[in-house]
């Protein structure tokens, strides 16, 4: 069979590997993304996007218990997990869809199968109608990463559950163990344990959420204890004995192992990248520990071969993918870029607070040899916040006491996703307390408290 030839190829159709054939299509060049699974990969089917759909309705549901609150009545609040889990796949099937329709608008060639790179410049796929081969210059590997599993805890989809088994539960969890309080753990904490499961979480490190600034996890403890979690800090899951329906956890913690019991494990203790079976050590692509490396330009050091998003390494995150993405597609087509900055990168978990941060925790800025000035603001001072009924929460800003940059900001409540970006544009644009305290923001909306969080930090603010 003759072979294609394009001017690009993306290996993997997550948001890295789409938006990057979409970015190099627009600006001219001839380009097919290749996916084995879904179009949209990992985050919009079976992350980003679907776990969204269901905090969504576990936040509905939490909701409908506190009517009372807000002067209304609810009968018998319930819930239906077939209905909400279905409602979740809806959400990510039509997202797909809208890739498919991208793909067309911009004239990106879509094929479904296997790859692998054979050579310089050629890639073999492999599909339900048989080989295909294909030739570029350029070769984009966006092949992203799975869950990691630890020996003796790996998941069997009927006790102990990866994301993907937590997405599409077969049954409630009644007794519900989740190993590891990521952003994937908490979130999936979060969402059972609001639908009434008798959830415990387990961490190794010394702090739930442990890459955000200590004070937000403490924060973030408290009223996930408040809400009935159980968290066990600087403790490790040593083995699960499984049996029929149930499974005995043994927790090592302070130096003893506890033994407790479950009727449902989630395991979310990080992601290894999908780097086998593409050819890469073979091209001489260097890899170390499931990641693929690579410079600021997501170059691997062969001629012609990107990675970009999980692949490429931390920050583990769907928006650094897509930029990556962006960048990428642009440098091919000859543009001037510029390599992204992970300080400036916003990371959010959307458990019930919501937690959301970019830049520098106190602790890192104060180790990078800064001197802060440190701002704190509470949802409680804010009308806003307090009118919607969701007084529990924290605005914080780590400045450097000297230049008056923004180094870091910190956010944990109702709606911090959202808010987050207003802290990444001024990084971006390399913003000053003085910039920030003369910005007017609009009242009353939760963002208030961004403004009198740089206030405090300067001993100006009004509300508190």
């Amino acid at each position: 069979m003759a072979s294609q030839n394009f001017d690009m190829i993306v290996i993997g159709a997550g948001p890295g590997g789409y938006v990057a054939a979409i970015r190099a299509a627009q600006l001219g060049l001839k380009v097919v993304c290749i996916e084995r699974e879904n179009l949209g990969g990992i985050c919009l089917n079976w992350g980003c996007i679907p776990t969204k759909a269901l905090l969504r309705s576990s936040e509905v549901f939490h909701l409908m218990h506190r009517a009372k609150d807000f002067g209304l009545s609810v009968e018998k609040a319930g819930f239906d997990l077939d209905a909400v889990v279905k409602r979740s796949r809806g959400v990510a099937a039509q997202m797909e869809g809208g890739i498919k329709h991208l793909f067309k608008k911009n004239k990106v060639t879509s094929i479904m199968g296997e790859a692998r790179i054979t050579g310089k410049g050629k890639v073999s796929v492999k599909t339900d109608k048989g080989t295909e081969e294909l030739t570029a210059k350029n070769i984009v590997v966006a092949t992203g990463a799975r869950a990691r599993e630890l020996p003796g805890l790996e998941a069997d989809g009927d006790l102990v559950w990866t994301y993907r088994h937590a997405l599409t539960p077969k049954r409630m969890p009644k007794k519900l163990l989740v190993i590891g309080s990521g952003a994937i753990g908490i979130e999936f904490a979060s969402f059972y344990n609001t639908l009434g499961a008798d959830t415990t979480v387990v961490e190794v490190m010394d702090r739930v959420l442990p890459v955000e600034d200590k004070d937000i996890s403490a924060f973030a403890k408290k009223q996930f204890e408040k809400q009935g979690m159980k968290i066990m800090e600087k403790a490790m899951v040593k083995q699960l004995d499984r049996a029929k329906g149930k499974v005995t956890a043994h927790v090592e913690v302070g130096g003893k192992v506890e033994k407790m019991e479950f009727d449902t494990v989630i395991s979310a203790v990080g992601i290894v990248g999908n780097v086998e079976g593409l050819g890469l050590e073979e091209l001489g692509v260097k890899i170390d520990r499931t990641h693929v490396i690579t410079d600021e330009y997501c170059q691997t050091g062969v001629e012609g071969v990107y990675a970009i998003g999980d692949i490429a390494g931390a920050p583990w995150l769907a928006h650094k993918a897509s930029h990556e993405g962006v960048m990428v597609a642009e440098k091919i087509a000859g543009q001037h870029v510029h390599p992204i900055k992970p300080g400036s990168i916003a990371g959010c978990t959307y458990c019930h607070p919501q937690v959301a941060s970019v830049g520098m925790t106190e602790a890192k800025a104060k180790e990078a040899g800064h001197e802060v000035k440190v701002g704190k603001f509470p949802f409680i001072g804010n009308g806003k916040a307090v009118a919607l009924g969701e007084p529990e929460g924290l605005v914080k800003t780590v400045f450097d006491a000297k230049t008056g940059e923004l180094l870091g900001a910190h956010m944990v409540g109702a709606e911090v996703t959202e808010l987050i970006q207003g802290y990444v544009v001024g990084r971006q644009l390399e913003t000053t307390e003085e910039d920030l305290m003369h910005t007017v923001f609009p009242h009353p909306t939760l963002s208030e408290m961004m403004h009198e969080s740089v206030l405090e930090a300067y001993g100006r603010a009004i509300h508190i």
